[in-house]
C-alpha cells in the first residue's frame, strides 16, 4: 500500500502487469498499445524469466540507483539477452515499475473475523515489507524520479497505489458483512472513504518506516488501529 506521492506526499504504493508507460530505453515513452503489441509479437513469456528480470532490477537499483541503471545491468544480473528484456519491458520506467509493483502482490486482506485484527494484520504486513532494503531502495528511488517525470508518477499511481486499494475495499465489505460498518448508500462517497482509509493507513506506515525511521512495534499498531476505529466509529 505505498503513497501515491513521492515521501513527501502521504499518499502511497501494487501491482500491475507489464504494460506501463514510460521513457524510452533510457529515454522516449511508447503508447501502452504500441508496447503491448510488440510483448504479443514475442515468444511465449516464462513467469520463471519475468520474476529473474524483475528481482535483478530491484538488486541492480539499490545497487547503481535510478540514474546509474541500466537495461544492459538488468540483462547481465538475470542472465538474459537484452533483445528479450526490450521485448517484455520496451524501456526503463515500465521495467522498474514493474519490479516494484511485484513486491505489493504479496499484501493481503486476511478477514481475521473483526476489523481491529485484519487492520493490524494489514499495518504489519506493509512494515514488514517496508522494512526489507531491496523495498526501500526501489520505492525510493521510483518516487524521486517520479517528483521530475509526470507520466511516471501517473504510472506509480496506476500500477502501485491504486491496485492496492483493493485492502481497504475488501476490509470494508468483510467488516460491513460482519455489521462492524454501515452498509454504503452512496457509491462516491463510499469511494471517496476508501481513498481517505488507504491514504491515512499508507501514508502514517510509509512516512513512519522510510522518513522517520522509527519502528512499526505492536503497541503502535494497536493505538494506531485504536484510533482509526475512532474516527471510522464518528462517521458510521
Amino acid at each position: 500500500m505505498p503513497a501515491a506521492q513521492p515521501p513527501a506526499s502521504p499518499e502511497s504504493p501494487h501491482l500491475a502487469s507489464p504494460a506501463r508507460a514510460s521513457t524510452a530505453p533510457d529515454a522516449a515513452q511508447p503508447a501502452p498499445e504500441a508496447a503491448n503489441a510488440a510483448r504479443a509479437k514475442g515468444r511465449p513469456r516464462s513467469a520463471a524469466a519475468d520474476r529473474a528480470i524483475l528481482d535483478a532490477t530491484r538488486e541492480a537499483l539499490a545497487e547503481h540507483g535510478w540514474g546509474g541503471l541500466t537495461m544492459g545491468h538488468v540483462a547481465s544480473r538475470a542472465g538474459v539477452a537484452k533483445t528479450t528484456l526490450y521485448r517484455r519491458w520496451p524501456s526503463k520506467n515500465e521495467l522498474v515499475v514493474d519490479a516494484v509493483a511485484t513486491l505489493f502482490d504479496e499484501l493481503v486482506m486476511p478477514d481475521l473475523g473483526s476489523l481491529r485484527a485484519d487492520i493490524e494484520a494489514v499495518v504489519a504486513q506493509f512494515a514488514d515489507l517496508l522494512a526489507r532494503p531491496e523495498t526501500q531502495a526501489a520505492l525510493l528511488a521510483l518516487f524521486a524520479e517520479g517528483i521530475r517525470d509526470r507520466q511516471l508518477h501517473r504510472r506509480i499511481r496506476e500500477a502501485i497505489v491504486d491496485p492496492q486499494k483493493r485492502l481497504v475495499r475488501q476490509g470494508r465489505a468483510a467488516a460491513q458483512a460482519r455489521g462492524e460498518l454501515e452498509a454504503d448508500t452512496d457509491a462516491a462517497a463510499a469511494r471517496e472513504e476508501v481513498d481517505i482509509i488507504f491514504d491515512t493507513i499508507a501514508g502514517t506506515v510509509e512516512h513512519r518506516v522510510l522518513v522517520s525511521g522509527e519502528p512499526i512495534t505492536p503497541a503502535w499498531t494497536r493505538r494506531f488501529t485504536d484510533l482509526l476505529l475512532g474516527a471510522l466509529a464518528t462517521t458510521a
